[in-house]
C-alpha cells in the first residue's frame, strides 16, 4: 500500500485530535444502542411486533421470527417521488429489494419515506428558500423511519442535493445499524450541457424565445435519472463511493440497465451479510470516521465537485461526532490535483466521465498517489482498494474487475502525475469581508482576481431588474446579501448565472459575493459564496454600499474591501426579505437555529 501523503496524514490527525471528545461521546452512544433491548426485535413485545409485521405479506412469519432464528430484517428509507427525475427509478426498488432479501435469507420493509425536492424546479422561486433546510427535515424523517427498532441494517435510496446528506445525518443518528446507499444513476446523455448553457445566455440577452429555451431544457433533461452535469447530485454519488457507502462502481450506471438492477440486488445481499447480528457487522457510525471524511474532501477536490459540500460534509461529520473546518478543505486542496473535467468544468457529462474510467480510475489514481487513506472502512471488501474496480455482468452474473489503468479520454480524466491542474477545484477565501468559498475549476486564470465596485442587492429579483435596465453593464462585483441560513434559509442564486456570464462575455470584470449559495454547478464567473458571518448575524457583507471597491483574489485566497465599514450600521432584520407565504413560517425554527456556513448551516452544527 502506498504511503499516505504527509499533508493527508497531518490533516487527518488534526481532525482526530480536535474531535476526540465529541467522537468519543458519539461512540459511547452507539455502544449504548447496541446493548439496549430497544435495538433488538427479539425484545419487542408480541403486540408491537404484530404491528410491525402486519403488512409484511409472505414475509410476515420471518419478520415475526416464528420460524425459529430471526432472519435479518432490512429497513428501506426511500426518497422516491416521480417528479424528481433522479428519484423516479426508485419506484420499483422496494419490490426488487424485498425479493432479493428473501432469496438471501432475510426480509426487507420500507421503513419510511423522506421528502426530495428538486433545486432545478425551485431555482429563483420561493421553494428554494426551503431547500437547504430540507436536509434537516430529511435527517429527522430518516430517524423516524428507523426509530421502530425492528431493523438489523438499512438501505438508503437517495441521489440528489440535500437528500443524500440528510440521509447520512439521519442514518448516523442510528449509528449502530449497518447502512448501504443505493443509487439510481444518471439519465442518458441528451442535449450537451454547453449547448443548453448557450441557449440560456441567449434568452437572458433577449436573443432566444421562451419556446427556444423550453425546447433546449427539455432536450437536456429528457428522462429518468440524475441530471448529467457535475453538480451536487452527482458529487453526492462520488462521495458515497469514495466514503465506501456504495457498492464499488455503483454511482454512474444508468437507470433501467440490467447492471443497475444487479447492483441493487447485490446491495441487498450485502446488507444481509453485514447486518448487525451477522458474522461481519459494519455499523455505519463506527465505519465512518475522520479518514472517511478526509477521503471525501480529497475526492471533492480531485473531481471539481460541488461547493454545496463545504456545507454538507461538516454537517454530516458533526452527526458522527467529527468536527471539520474550512481550513481542512483549504489545506487538502493545496495537495490534491484536479483529475476530472466534467461540465461545468469541462465539456463532458457524467456518462462520458464514467465511460472514460469513472470513479474506479479516480480512486485508483488517488490511492496510488497516497492521497486517499485506503484503510478507511467500507461496506464492501477489506479496504478502499476494492473501490478501484468496476462492475460488469458476465455469464456468471455480477462481477468486478480492475478499473482501467489508463484514462480512455484525457480531456476528461487525467492521471495524478499529469493532472488538469495541480490543485483542487475549491478554494477558501478570508479577509475583512469574512470567510467564503469559491469554486475555480471552471474559472479562467485571468478571472481569478477581480477588483471592481460593488452593486449591492437584497435579493435575486433586484439583480435581474438591474441587469434588464442595463445598470450592470460595466465592471462590477454583484453583492447579494441577506441570503444566509438564518435570514432566508440560504437559497441558491444559480438563476443569476446566465446574466453574469453575459456581462463577463462582454469583457467586463465580473464577480458575485453573497452569503447565500450559488450552485453545485457553479461555473465560469468567480463567485465568493457562503460568506460568513452572514449579514443578519452582523457580518461585514451587510455593511457594504454601492460603489465600495471589492477585491476578490482566488489565487491569494482573500476577500477584501477598502471601504471603512466600522462607522456603518450593521445589516438588521428589517433589511431581510419578509419570511411569509409559501411555507416560509413553517421553517422559521430551522432558520433561527441554523449554525454558520462553516458549521454546515443547519441544526447539526459543530457546537451541537
Amino acid at each position: 500500500m502506498t504511503q499516505l501523503h504527509d499533508r493527508i496524514a497531518t490533516v487527518t490527525e488534526r481532525i482526530r485530535s480536535r474531535s476526540h471528545d465529541r467522537r468519543q461521546a458519539y461512540l459511547e452512544d452507539i455502544a449504548a444502542m447496541e446493548e439496549s433491548p430497544d435495538s433488538d426485535r427479539r425484545a419487542v413485545s408480541c403486540s408491537n411486533m404484530a404491528h410491525a409485521a402486519a403488512a409484511a405479506g409472505p414475509d410476515q412469519d420471518n419478520v415475526l421470527g416464528t420460524g425459529g432464528e430471526l432472519a435479518p430484517n432490512i429497513g428501506i428509507i426511500t426518497a422516491y417521488n416521480d417528479m424528481l427525475s433522479a428519484h423516479q427509478p426508485f419506484e420499483s426498488y422496494p419490490q426488487v429489494i424485498r425479493a432479493a432479501a428473501r432469496a438471501a435469507g432475510g426480509t426487507a420493509q420500507v421503513a419510511g419515506g423522506v421528502p426530495a425536492m428538486c433545486d432545478g424546479v425551485t431555482q429563483g422561486r420561493p421553494g428554494m428558500e426551503l431547500s437547504l433546510m430540507s436536509r434537516d427535515v430529511i435527517a429527522m424523517a430518516t430517524a423516524v423511519g428507523l426509530s421502530h427498532g425492528v431493523y438489523d441494517a438499512a438501505l438508503c435510496l437517495g441521489v440528489c442535493d440535500k437528500i443524500v446528506p440528510g440521509l447520512v445525518i439521519g442514518a448516523l443518528s442510528f449509528g449502530h445499524l449497518p447502512v448501504i446507499f443505493v443509487p439510481a444513476g444518471p439519465m442518458t446523455s441528451g442535449l450537451p450541457n454547453a449547448e443548453k448553457a448557450a441557449v440560456r445566455k441567449a434568452f437572458a440577452r433577449g436573443e432566444a424565445t421562451r419556446a427556444d429555451l423550453l425546447k433546449s431544457e427539455v432536450a437536456a433533461y429528457h428522462g429518468p435519472g440524475t441530471c448529467t452535469f457535475y453538480g451536487t447530485a452527482n458529487s453526492n454519488q462520488m462521495l458515497m463511493e469514495v466514503m465506501g457507502l456504495h457498492l464499488p462502481g455503483a454511482a454512474f450506471v444508468n437507470p433501467h440497465e440490467d447492471l443497475r438492477h444487479a447492483l441493487t440486488v447485490a446491495a441487498t445481499e450485502r446488507a444481509i451479510a453485514i447486518a448487525r447480528r451477522g458474522k461481519d457487522p459494519r455499523p455505519v457510525g463506527r465505519m465512518l470516521d475522520e479518514r472517511s471524511f478526509v477521503n471525501a474532501i480529497v475526492g471533492l477536490h480531485a473531481t471539481g465537485g460541488s461547493t454545496n459540500h463545504t456545507l454538507h460534509l461538516p454537517a454530516m461529520a458533526a452527526a458522527a461526532g467529527i468536527t471539520l473546518t474550512w481550513q481542512d478543505f483549504a489545506d487538502l486542496s493545496e495537495v490534491t490535483p484536479l483529475l476530472a473535467r466534467v461540465y461545468p468544468n469541462g465539456q463532458a457529462d457524467v456518462n462520458h466521465f464514467h465511460a472514460a474510467g469513472g470513479m474506479g480510475y479516480v480512486i485508483a489514481e488517488l490511492l496510488g498517489a497516497g492521497l486517499l487513506d485506503g484503510g478507511a472502512a467500507t461496506v464492501s471488501g477489506d479496504s478502499l482498494a476494492d473501490y478501484a474496480r468496476e462492475p460488469l455482468l458476465s455469464d456468471n452474473g455480477l462481477v468486478w474487475r480492475d478499473a482501467p489503468s489508463t484514462s480512455l479520454d484525457t480531456d476528461i480524466l487525467r492521471p495524478a502525475g499529469d493532472p488538469h491542474a495541480p490543485n483542487g477545484g475549491l478554494r477558501m477565501l478570508d479577509g475583512n469581508l469574512g470567510k467564503a468559498v469559491i469554486k475555480i475549476s471552471a474559472v479562467a486564470e485571468e478571472r481569478r482576481l477581480i477588483e471592481a465596485p460593488a452593486a449591492v442587492f437584497e435579493d435575486e429579483a433586484a439583480v435581474k431588474a438591474a441587469y434588464a435596465a442595463g445598470e450592470l453593464d460595466r465592471d462590477v462585483v454583484v453583492v447579494v446579501r441577506g441570503q444566509g441560513p438564518q435570514a432566508t434559509g440560504m437559497p441558491e442564486l444559480h438563476s443569476l448565472t446566465p446574466m453574469l456570464s453575459n456581462l463577463q462575455d462582454k469583457g467586463h470584470a465580473v464577480a458575485l459575493v453573497t452569503d447565500g449559495r450559488m450552485s453545485g454547478a457553479s461555473g465560469t464567473v468567480p463567485a465568493a459564496i457562503h460568506v460568513m458571518p452572514e449579514a443578519v448575524a452582523g457580518g461585514p457583507i451587510g455593511q457594504l454600499a454601492d460603489g465600495d471597491m471589492i477585491r476578490l483574489d482566488a489565487v491569494a485566497g482573500t476577500l477584501q474591501t477598502d471601504a471603512e465599514l466600522n462607522s456603518r450600521a450593521p445589516f438588521g432584520p428589517t433589511n431581510s426579505a419578509p419570511q411569509r407565504g409559501f411555507a416560509r413560517p413553517l421553517f422559521s425554527a430551522l432558520r433561527a437555529s441554523a449554525g454558520s456556513a462553516e458549521q454546515g448551516a443547519g441544526l447539526h452544527s459543530q457546537e451541537s
